[in-house]
């Protein structure tokens, strides 16, 4: 079978190439694909080539790559040691931007009948969100403070909502992701511009306390001397988006003293098996994502801002490279490939 898969040939350069398919290894499904997500954070940071050099960003992109990892598709091959699925079955995976992919079946898992194609794209950012709000011990009643909201953060403010934050304040530069914010969870959204003291506004809120957890989901490193003071003594802040290049701060001022806690909250710190003491693998993640869903108590779809025809992959890129142009605007891309 031949497939066709977008391709970063190199930083600032989509192209589309053509590959020949043998049959799926022993523990390995062949999917194919119907509708993908783009990580606009991960993924554009890799179009763009723009990280530290000898950084882990470095290490893992290596040009020419193949982008994405937010896929529906269908089964149309299992391997011989493949039992828990079929031909057909729709599936969500972290198979790449393209027509066809083999894929672990660790990393494979049903897509419900109540769950769209659409919606299930969403399945494996859920899980990076989840393992990020637990690693945050939210108690019922903690101010929680979300900075940027794109996908993540958006996924952030109902997470956080629903493990008992009070109030959940979400943060950004764009009017247009606030009001969606707000109509999703948010109890408060501020905008982040010159003149609007949002740091007096929490402290308003908190009744002179502070935020016990901010979460970081601008992915810019400069943001987080600035998140640091919204943090009350003693509170914490994850670290949910991927931050690319150094941070500067006064360790003693921002942390020693008011003795914050920095926790950093990667897709990579999932177990990878469940265990009494952390059930919480991507799975089981994905599927009380799927759950949430099917109940009414998240909503993706408002965070879907256009599906394009996946051949139109290089305007679209291009179109989303400029942080402050088209891509703060926007939220949920989709390619689609039916």
């Amino acid at each position: 079978m031949k497939s066709e898969t977008i391709i970063f040939k190199q930083p600032g350069e989509v192209v589309f190439r053509k590959t020949n398919l043998d049959a799926p290894g022993s523990d390995e499904i062949l999917v194919r694909t119907r509708v993908t997500l783009i990580s606009t954070g991960t993924e554009l940071t890799m179009f763009s080539g723009k990280f530290p050099r000898k950084s882990v960003w470095d290490t893992i992109t290596k040009y020419p790559m193949r982008p994405g990892y937010c896929n529906a598709g269908v089964v149309e091959k299992t391997g011989d040691n493949v039992h828990e699925f079929h031909c057909g079955d729709r599936v969500v995976s972290n198979a790449p931007h393209g027509e066809l992919a083999f894929v672990n079946k660790e990393r494979v898992m049903r897509i419900p009948r109540s769950i769209s194609d659409e919606e299930a794209t969403f399945g494996i950012l859920a899980q990076t969100v989840l393992n990020g709000i637990r690693l945050g011990q939210i108690s019922l009643g903690e101010c929680v403070v979300i900075v940027g909201l794109g996908l993540l953060g958006q996924m952030a403010c109902q997470f956080s909502k629903l493990s008992g934050g009070f109030p959940v304040v979400a943060l950004d530069l764009s009017e247009k992701r606030l009001e969606v914010a707000k109509r999703l969870g948010a109890t408060v959204a501020l905008k982040t511009e010159k003149g609007n003291d949002v740091s007096k506004q929490i402290l308003e809120f908190t009744k002179g306390r502070g935020a016990d957890v901010v979460f970081e989901v601008t992915g810019n490193p400069k943001a987080i001397p600035w998140e640091l003071n919204l943090v009350r003594s003693q509170g914490r802040i994850v670290i949910l988006g991927s931050p690319s290049g150094k941070t500067v701060f006064d360790f003693h001022d921002h942390v020693n003293w008011p003795s914050r806690t920095i926790i950093g909250a990667h897709a990579s710190s999932h177990p990878s098996c469940e265990t009494p003491y952390n059930p919480w693998t991507r799975r089981r993640n994905t599927e009380l994502f799927f759950d949430l869903v099917t109940a009414g108590l998240v909503n993706v779809k408002e965070l879907i801002s256009a599906i394009y025809p996946w051949k139109e992959a290089k305007k679209v890129y291009h179109k989303l490279l400029d942080p402050m142009g088209e891509r703060l605007e926007t939220l949920g891309i989709l390619l689609d490939f039916r």
